[in-house]
């Protein structure tokens, strides 16, 4: 398996940028008539990261995702970072050749 990672434009600053999950997402519970004190971390699959992005990205992510899908798989990294992963090298580059169609430099892979 290949895996780049998966960058988009800064709405603000214009750079590159990609969200990492620093810790896992937190779930509580509340009951309408009684206390309840448990909390379940959860950590978030890749497009659930990715669909944090919007605002953040001068692109919709629900748009990057029907791109990327076509491709290969959202995923998350070793220590959080946002990634795809490829079956071979063809998937690779058909990807990055969709994005710049698609949405020209505001989207981008790295390795």
């Amino acid at each position: 398996m290949i895996r780049y990672r998966l960058f988009g434009r800064c709405r603000i600053y214009h750079d590159p940028v990609s969200p990492v999950l620093k810790s896992p997402a937190q779930i509580g519970w509340a009951a309408r008539f009684r206390k309840i004190d448990l909390v379940t971390p959860r950590r978030l699959k890749g497009p659930e990261l990715l669909m944090r992005t919007r605002g953040w990205w001068t692109v919709e992510p629900t748009e990057v995702l029907k791109t990327v899908e076509a491709h290969g798989k959202l995923i998350l990294g070793e220590n959080g970072e946002l990634m795809v992963e490829f079956s071979d090298q063809e998937a690779v580059d058909a990807l990055a050749a969709s994005l710049a169609a698609r949405f020209a430099d505001q989207v981008l892979l790295a390795p």
